[in-house]
């Protein structure tokens, strides 16, 4: 009897795959039904190449990022406004691609949708690359007939979502290189300077003050026990992440990020930006708003505004307006509430949203562009700190040691 893969979603709307036997697709398509799992994708299963070949073909696969799904929905976008077909679109896409990995992607693709697939159903295979937001919108966009219009406004999605990124570490990357000049200039300190210069006050007998002791013994500590000190470090490491994996700890781990003094801020009205834009662009193409938040709530990248939007969804679901459901959840300001009011009894809830959303980035914007102001007096402060540290302890014994041998 031969063999399918299938893909589809159980009766949480988790994503499920494997492969059974059955006699043809519309049997296996009865069976995962009577499972209760809606089946996306049904295809004959093909053997896997063995373990060399899999290695060999993920070394040469290229991973696809924001500039080539970027680049993938302004040009399909593009073509299906001039009214070319999804199998003609993808064919020149894929002619037209240098990107190997993009390349791969839009054959399978073309293969899904000559197999009868809708698009939708073709990217759901591809988690990878595209997320259940882009997969919502693709489905209604063919649901509608506005399959260029979605790709358009998907374009605008990812070029924002990919701004906000970069913004983000613009700011950070000035604090992150000064950081990282301190660690390794205490190291070499602890490994070289102050080992010298204890063989020298060793030879010369003297009373040391209590910060060189400080120094020296701290040094000490650390060429002594550096191997234990570095197998911590791992452990630790290892530990937080896999506590950063449990649902709990990405909780506690996305909740306090957002109560940190200078960046905690800019997370917050970032994920808000996100989800309000998010949501604008979903009421706009038609989807209900229960729908709307929840795919909202998955591009927020924060657990905790996750379950604070998806806390609005079960609200609004139980008969509240967005008004009050938008209250509860306590992640909005006065006056976001207030555009919020005028959106539902006006009808215009998405275009509010919108402006919700290009308020928050507008906001963003200028915390980013502060955040370097207002971190260099901190950075400036901690690395005077260690200067006086180091000056204390290795520099004014050394002019004692001058002025004695001037007497």
């Amino acid at each position: 009897m031969p063999q399918f893969d299938w893909f589809g979603r159980n009766a949480a709307q988790q994503p499920v795959s494997g492969v059974m036997e059955s006699a043809g697709r519309w049997q296996a398509a009865e069976a995962l039904a009577a499972q209760g799992i809606v089946p996306v994708v049904i295809e004959p299963h093909v053997e896997r190449a063995d373990a060399r070949d899999t290695l060999r073909a993920l070394l040469k696969r290229q991973r696809i990022g924001d500039v080539e799904l970027l680049l993938f929905t302004r040009q399909m976008h593009t073509l299906m406004r001039s009214g070319v077909p999804i199998l003609r679109a993808l064919r020149a896409l894929q002619e037209s691609a240098t990107h190997a990995g993009l390349r791969e992607l839009l054959d399978k693709l073309r293969a899904a949708l000559d197999g009868g697939h809708e698009l939708s159903q073709a990217m759901a295979r591809h988690e990878d690359v595209f997320d259940r937001f882009f997969v919502a919108m693709v489905r209604v966009g063919e649901s509608t007939g506005q399959l260029s219009e979605v790709f358009d406004s998907l374009h605008a999605h990812l070029d924002f979502q990919r701004l906000m990124r970069e913004q983000v570490a613009a700011a950070l990357r000035y604090p992150k290189f000064v950081v990282g000049a301190m660690v390794v200039a205490i190291s070499v300190i602890n490994l070289f300077v102050i080992p010298a210069f204890a063989k020298v006050f060793d030879n010369l007998h003297a009373e040391l003050p209590l910060m060189t002791r400080v120094l020296l013994g701290g040094s000490n500590f650390f060429l002594a026990h550096w191997p234990a000190m570095l197998a911590a470090l791992v452990a630790g490491v290892l530990a937080w992440r896999r506590a950063l994996a449990t649902p709990e700890g990405r909780l506690w781990w996305d909740r306090w990020k957002l109560k940190l003094p200078i960046a905690g801020k800019v997370l917050r009205k970032g994920a808000l930006a996100r989800a309000c834009r998010s949501l604008a662009l979903v009421l706009k193409s038609g989807v209900p708003v229960l729908e709307g938040l929840q795919l909202a709530a998955a591009v927020t990248e924060n657990a905790y505004m996750e379950g604070a939007i998806l806390g609005m969804r079960s609200a609004v679901e139980h008969g509240e307006s967005v008004l009050a459901a938008s209250r509860k959840a306590g992640i909005f300001t006065p006056i976001v509430l207030q555009m919020v009011m005028v959106g539902e009894e006006s009808g215009t809830l998405a275009e509010m949203l919108d402006e919700v959303g290009a308020l928050y980035q507008r906001e963003v914007e200028y915390e980013l562009k502060s955040m370097s102001q207002q971190i260099e007096p901190i950075l400036i402060f901690v690395l005077g700190a260690m200067v006086l540290v180091l000056a204390l302890g290795v520099f004014m014994p050394m002019w004692d040691l001058g002025r004695a041998a001037l007497k």
